[in-house]
């Protein structure tokens, strides 16, 4: 588990040096002809920008990621990912090549700096400047205090609207869309991204809490508990996988779940749906692959499924229509499905507590970490204990 976003009140956070002048001047750099109009988009994991362009251009989207959260290798491993669902005309928004590449390094001014904007490092292109950077490496340490470096990307904007997930023809058509991202994901697995394990979501968010958060007296030893019984509950569930997979090549704990790159948080949010006109056909395409990772094909399904266990049954029985006739479901990982959103429910509060720092996600969550949230949380994870104890949903 990554350590605690946290910091003194009175240090600003990174993204504070993202001026609109730092991104107009970060982009422009880039070659791209912005006409100083930018607007802000909802995203609080990274920061996300909408920028305007001269001369009839479309406008393109210009995504910094968080500091720290990802490696390089990590995040070209994404893109390359989003490249081949691209090459496949599988419908999502990939990132833009420019100037011979997706990924791009920009060195923002903090913000308690005044100094001229941003400088754009080509880090592919290193070996033509190998003097330039010479000097620029005796001088690391010092820039290192008066700047930030963000990890920056573009993408063509895209319009669309949230899914009607109460229309079977939508989920039949979302089943389609996700078989055939899992069609590419199969081909090949990440090499330096992480896998969805127990580790990671599970035993590491929950310790984090525990010794390194200050969760309310009077709530720590029954969440410490529950959130116990739980995590005991989704290792028996995923240890009941069978043994068509050894443990080595099935990194969400189960022996017998295939697991190939996902999309990874294949929600409602992350889904845009365009209605039929006069030039297209309509349907849905998808954003963000940040969360990509290794693991079981049912993680991109359940997310999808919400209301009372007839109205999951039947939602799930519509996306496996779609999925089923491009590519084969193993049954098996429907009893996967209780035991990954416990995962995601404790993974999701040590991620809030580790952003904490970010002023962002202290406006948005302003309810986070009161007594009244843990207690929400504690009847939330006994829910999903009776939950992981009733048979799993068929389709």
């Amino acid at each position: 588990m990554r350590g605690p976003d946290l910091g003194a009140q009175n240090v600003l956070h990174p993204f504070a040096s993202l001026t609109p002048e730092a991104v107009l001047d970060a982009v422009s750099a880039l070659g791209v002809d912005v006409d100083g109009r930018l607007h802000a988009l909802s995203s609080y994991e990274n920061r996300v920008y909408e920028l305007c362009c001269n001369e009839g251009q479309e406008s393109v989207i210009a995504k910094f990621y968080r500091p720290k959260r990802w490696s390089r290798a990590q995040i070209l491993e994404e893109h390359a990912f989003a490249l081949a669902l691209e090459r496949e005309e599988v419908p999502m928004v990939a990132p833009m090549t420019v100037q011979g590449q997706t990924l791009h390094e920009v060195r923002v001014a903090t913000a308690q700096q005044d100094e001229d904007g941003p400088h754009v490092h080509e880090h592919e292109h290193e070996h033509e400047h190998e003097h330039e950077h010479e000097h620029e490496h005796e001088h690391e340490h010092a820039e290192s205090n008066t700047s930030e470096v963000f990890f920056m990307s573009l993408s063509p904007k895209r319009g669309g609207r949230w899914p009607e997930l109460d229309d079977p023809e939508v989920l039949t058509w979302l089943g389609r869309l996700l078989a055939r991202v899992h069609q590419v994901g199969e081909i090949q697995a990440f090499v330096s991204r992480p896998s969805l394990d127990m580790a990671s979501f599970g035993w590491e968010p929950r310790l984090w809490l525990l010794e390194d958060f200050s969760l309310p007296a009077e709530c720590r030893e029954e969440w410490a508990q529950v959130s116990q019984a739980a995590l005991a509950l989704v290792q028996e569930a995923m240890s009941r996988g069978g043994a068509t997979a050894s443990a080595a090549s099935s990194p969400s704990g189960g022996p017998g779940f295939k697991t190939l790159r996902l999309h990874g948080d294949f929600h409602p949010g992350n889904i845009l749906w365009t209605p039929a006109g006069e030039k297209t056909a309509g349907g849905p395409h998808f954003v963000d692959l940040d969360d990509a990772r290794m693991g079981p094909a049912v993680q991109d399904l359940w997310m999808l499924l919400n209301g009372e266990r007839a109205d999951q049954t039947l939602q799930l029985s519509c996306l496996l229509e779609g999925y089923e006739t491009l590519r084969d479901f193993d049954r098996r990982e429907l009893a996967l499905i209780e035991p990954l959103r416990t995962l995601r429910l404790i993974h999701y509060s040590a991620w809030l507590a580790q952003r904490m720092g970010d002023p962002a996600f202290v406006r948005a969550f302003d309810w986070f970490g009161t007594t009244s949230y843990w207690r929400d949380q504690i009847v939330v994870l006994q829910d999903q204990c009776e939950r992981m104890r009733e048979p799993p949903l068929v389709a």
